[in-house]
C-alpha cells in the first residue's frame, strides 16, 4: 500500500525486452541503494512494480522492475523509454503518516489531461476519464492520477479538475504535463466498494 505522497522522481536510464511480453526498465533515484530489497513493491507513476535487482549509474543508484503484457498495455508504462521521467513512493510502512489516501498501485485506466489552466498560485488540470470509471469520482473525493494522491475539485460527466499546487509540481512530473498527455488513474478504494454494494443492492 502507498498514501500517494510522491518522495523522488526518477529517471528511467534502460528499456530492454526480456521476453514475449516483457519489458525490464531500469530507473535512477535518489534512494540510497543499500535500502532496497530485492522484492520490495515501489510506486512508479502510481504503478506498483516489483524491484527484480538493483545497481548504479555513475554517481546514482537505481533499481530494475519487470513489466508485464497487461501493464504495457494498461498503463502509461508501455510508452516509457530512456529519459521519462517517473513520480516514485516507497511502500507504506506500520507507523508511517498517512499523509494522502490509501493507495493501492492497481491502476485502473488512463485519464486525459483535457487542458491545463496555469493560475498565479497553482495549476488547474482537467482531466477526461474513460466512461466506466466516471461514476467513481466524485467532487472532494480522492484520485491518485500518476501516483499523486489528490482531492478532486469539480466533476462534469466524464471530465473532473484538480488544484495542484506550487510545490506539487516542483516535486513531481506534473510541472511538465501538457494537454493530450495520458495519465494513469487509481480512483479511491471505498468510492469502488460502495459502487459494488450498490451493484448487488
Amino acid at each position: 500500500m502507498f498514501t500517494g505522497i510522491v518522495t523522488d522522481i526518477g529517471e528511467v536510464i534502460a528499456s530492454e525486452e526480456r521476453a514475449e511480453g516483457l519489458r525490464r526498465l531500469t530507473i535512477a533515484c535518489a534512494y540510497d541503494r543499500a535500502s532496497i530489497a530485492i522484492g520490495a513493491s515501489i510506486a512508479c507513476s502510481g504503478v506498483c512494480m516489483t524491484v527484480v535487482a538493483t545497481g548504479t549509474d555513475g554517481a546514482r543508484d537505481t533499481f530494475s522492475v519487470d513489466a508485464a503484457a497487461e501493464t504495457l498495455r494498461l498503463t502509461t508504462v508501455g510508452r516509457w523509454r530512456a529519459g521519462t521521467r517517473v513520480n516514485l513512493e516507497r511502500a507504506l510502512k506500520i507507523g508511517d503518516e498517512l499523509g494522502g489516501h490509501l493507495v493501492s498501485g492497481h491502476v485502473d485506466g488512463l485519464a486525459e489531461l483535457a487542458s491545463r489552466e496555469d493560475l498565479t498560485d497553482m495549476a488547474r488540470l482537467t482531466l477526461r476519464v474513460p466512461k466506466p470509471l466516471a461514476r467513481f469520482i466524485a467532487q472532494k473525493g480522492s484520485v491518485a492520477l500518476d501516483g499523486v494522491s489528490l482531492t478532486v475539485n469539480e466533476v462534469a460527466d466524464d471530465t473532473f479538475s484538480v488544484l495542484i499546487i506550487p510545490h506539487t509540481l516542483s516535486v513531481t512530473t506534473f510541472g511538465a504535463l501538457k494537454p493530450g498527455d495520458p495519465i494513469n488513474l487509481e480512483i479511491d478504494v471505498m468510492a469502488r466498494y460502495a459502487a459494488r454494494l450498490m451493484d448487488t443492492r
